[in-house]
This record gives structure tokens, C-alpha cells and sequence, in this order.
């Protein structure tokens, strides 16, 4: 800034020298005394540098003033205006474009902020889900070896621990697969999917085990095509059958209806169990959320079936969402663009 006002006094100096070589040739035209020459270049000097000095603080003191706000932002300070003056429209121009990334800068720092406390508590999480069955490991294989053991407690204590390991290994390809989807690592063509198809593959699939408590699942009515990546929505479908299979009753009853609605493409997996009471729907997304821990436990669940049909649907545009059947029962909902 410094600069910019010598650069204007070194120009007016300039302009002074220039009217003084005007000055001198009108002097010889015009008789004047050597004393009266003289007087008239020194006011025409001192007059111009002053008017430079005018005309470069004026021009410079914009520029300072965004200076001393840019070093109170560097120095910690979030809350630093720096609304146009409407002195110059060059320094409006700066002013606005700091203003600019100034509010940029504090929305990525909120956003980082944010991302930080959920892989925090993303890590506590996994820690948490992976010391339990590494306890229970730990504990089994601490007890067999004990050379007295019976024959019956060391079967029951081997199966403790091959179960847990097996538990281990869908948490890992849980996280894994959230991890491919959330950071679209996987590049693969998106095509045009039948979700009929799909659903009634998952029914075949799940079909075992809901007979095993006397169940019955069953797919009704159809939907227009989706475009998307066929594995990961069959995915989707198959974790929304699975959970409502781990909590329906002896009899149970559930239902995967497909329809369209004006653009949308819409799957719900309805089922006649429990439902999920007055927790909030928005909740049963969440990584590792279980309304009761023990019961999902004993089901199989990792936590994170939920998570990953949010994560694959919202890859594909689309919204998922849960809420109580008024009959009983609960309904999750899968909406995707359509493809006509």
C-alpha cells in the first residue's frame, strides 16, 4: 500500500516537472522575473504533491482497511465484516470477493468440523462393536484350554467362538462395502434394473428363512425401471427383507409392494412384527443404531444394514424412509427416480 502512494507522488512529480517545462516556456513568452518563475513553479510543486498525497490516501485507505480485516480472519476471528464502503468500486469489488470466500471458508470449516466429530465417533463406534466379540474369543479360548474341560463344553465353547468370528467377518465386509459406497470407489455402468426382478430374487433368497418361523413372504404389484447399479440395489432390498425377517413373530407376515408414484419408483418392505415404537425414524440409519442391542445381537445384526441401504439409495438420487404401520408392524420405503 506503501508502494501505491509512492508510486502517486513519483507520478506527481512527474506532472509537476512537466508543468514546470510548460511554466518556463510560457515565462519566456510572457516577461517574468527569474524571482516570480521561481515562486510560481515551487506553488505548482508543493499544490500538485499535495493533491497526490489527497488523491493516494483516499485511493489506499479502502486497501488498508481490508488489509487490518484480513489479518483479524488470520488471526482467529470468524465474525469479520467486510460489506462494501461505496468509497471505490474497485475496493467494493475485493471487499465483496473476500466477503465471499470469507463465508466460504467458514461454511468448509463447519463442514470439516462436522466430518472430524463423525469419524470420531465413527472409530469409537467400531471399536466398541469389535472388543465385544473379541472378548467373548478371548474368553472362550482362555477356557478351552483347560485339559480337563468336557467334551460337550469344549463343543459349546468352539461354537461360541467360531460364531463370533464369523460376526467379525460381516462387520468387516459391512464396513468395507459402506466405505466403496460412500466414497464411489466402485466405478461400474449404471443400467436400466427391473426392480420386480430384484425383489422377487430376495424373496427366493429369504424364503427359508422365513418358513423356518412359519412365515410367508411374498412381492405384489410392479414399478417402472430404475437406472442404477443392479448389485447394490438388490443389496438394499435384501438388508430392508432381512431386518423385517429378524423381527417378525412366529407367523409373521411380509410384504415387498412396488409401485410408481408420478416419477418415483417406489419399494416398501412391510412387515407385521413390533415395529420400532417412538424411536426416530431418522435414527434407524445411523451406523451401529439398534433399538434393543441384545435382541440385534442374537439376530446377527452388525448395525449396519440400515446404513448401507441409505448410503446405496442416496447414490441413486433417491430417499429412504421408515415409519410404524397404524395396523402394526413397520414400513420401509424406497423411492427412486424413474426410468420411462
Amino acid at each position: 500500500m506503501h508502494r501505491l502512494q509512492t508510486y502517486l507522488a513519483i507520478l506527481a512529480t512527474l506532472f509537476t516537472a512537466t508543468g514546470t517545462i510548460l511554466l518556463t516556456m510560457v515565462s519566456s513568452v510572457i516577461d517574468l522575473s527569474a524571482f516570480e518563475t521561481a515562486w510560481f513553479i515551487l506553488l505548482i510543486c508543493t499544490v500538485t504533491f499535495a493533491i497526490s498525497l489527497v488523491i493516494g490516501h483516499y485511493l489506499v485507505e479502502p486497501l488498508k482497511n481490508l488489509h487490518l480485516k484480513a489479518q483479524t480472519l488470520l488471526s482467529g476471528v470468524t465474525d469479520v465484516s467486510f460489506q462494501p464502503e461505496g468509497t471505490i468500486a474497485e475496493a467494493d469489488m475485493l471487499a465483496r470477493d473476500f466477503h465471499d470466500l470469507s463465508e466460504k471458508t467458514s461454511q468448509q470449516m463447519a463442514d470439516l468440523s462436522v466430518q472430524q466429530k463423525r469419524q470420531t465417533q465413527f472409530i469409537s463406534d467400531v471399536a466398541h462393536e469389535l472388543r465385544t466379540p473379541l472378548t467373548a474369543i478371548r474368553g472362550n479360548a482362555e477356557t478351552l484350554a483347560d485339559p480337563d474341560m468336557p467334551q460337550d463344553l469344549r463343543e459349546r465353547f468352539t461354537h461360541t467362538i467360531v460364531s463370533e468370528a464369523e460376526r467379525l467377518t460381516r462387520l468387516t465386509n459391512d464396513l468395507l462395502t459402506l466405505q466403496h459406497i460412500e466414497d464411489g470407489s466402485e466405478q461400474q455402468a449404471l443400467q436400466r434394473v427391473n426392480l420386480r426382478t430384484i425383489a422377487t430374487d430376495v424373496a427366493d433368497v429369504l424364503e427359508t428363512l422365513v418358513e423356518d418361523r412359519n412365515g410367508t413372504i411374498e412381492v405384489v404389484g410392479e414399478a417402472p425401471d430404475v437406472l442404477g447399479n443392479p448389485d447394490r440395489l438388490q443389496q438394499a432390498i435384501y438388508n430392508l427383507v432381512a431386518n423385517a425377517c429378524r423381527f417378525i413373530g412366529d407367523g409373521g407376515h411380509i410384504v415387498i409392494r412396488l409401485e410408481g408414484v408420478d416419477d418415483k419408483t417406489i419399494v416398501s418392505v412391510i412387515d407385521d412384527g413390533p415395529g420400532f415404537g417412538d424411536t426416530d425414524p431418522n435414527m434407524l440409519f445411523s451406523r451401529f443404531y439398534r433399538g434393543d442391542n441384545s435382541r440385534a445381537r442374537n439376530t446377527g445384526g452388525t448395525g449396519l444394514g440400515l446404513a448401507i441401504v441409505k448410503s446405496v439409495v442416496e447414490a441413486h438420487d433417491g430417499t429412504v424412509q421408515a415409519f410404524n404401520v397404524a395396523s402394526g408392524g413397520a414400513c420401509f420405503m424406497i423411492a427412486l427416480p424413474s426410468v420411462h
